[in-house]
């Protein structure tokens, strides 16, 4: 958080060369490790074509409908009260959804073992378009923990 109370500017995203998506190009970037864009351009580019041979769809709106079915609606975050710390639900912005949904992909792409980073990256996505594998499974735990602690909505600030 900047010191200085203007807005910080938020830089744009370029579209990637390939699909001339936003969406895509945020999701390279956030699978993108130590700066290697060509690498992680190379793993999402090779799993959209297993996509498309696997599901004989477009792997872009595959893509797209899996990032919607992961995107959560409602996250818990925690707030002091009078000593006790509370899990108080809070609605997720639409942008902070997309973040979210394209963390999630990758931190259950990553936990998966045995097969090559674009295999699994396919096998992940394709999942989440069919509204099952583990991050879908990690939105419904969150949406499970906000509704466990919907008693606690009043201490939100607003």
């Amino acid at each position: 958080m900047p010191r200085d109370p203007r807005k910080v500017k938020k830089h744009p995203v370029q579209p990637d060369p390939k699909y001339g998506s936003k969406l895509v190009a945020k999701f390279i970037n956030k699978l993108m490790r130590h700066g290697k864009k060509s690498l992680a351009r190379r793993l999402v580019y090779t799993a959209f074509d297993l996509i498309e041979k696997e599901t004989k769809k477009n792997p872009l709106e595959v893509f797209e409908k899996a990032i919607e079915n992961v995107s959560p609606l409602l996250i818990v975050r925690p707030r002091r009260v009078g000593g006790a710390t509370y899990q108080i639900p809070t609605e997720v912005k639409p942008e902070k959804r997309k973040i979210l949904a394209m963390q999630w992909i990758i931190a259950a792409v990553r936990a998966r073992k045995g097969k090559s980073t674009p295999e699994k990256l396919a096998e992940e996505i394709i999942a989440a378009f069919n509204n099952t594998g583990a991050a879908i499974k990690k939105k419904e735990d969150v949406h499970k923990m906000a509704e466990a602690n919907k008693a606690f909505i009043h201490y939100a600030k607003f």
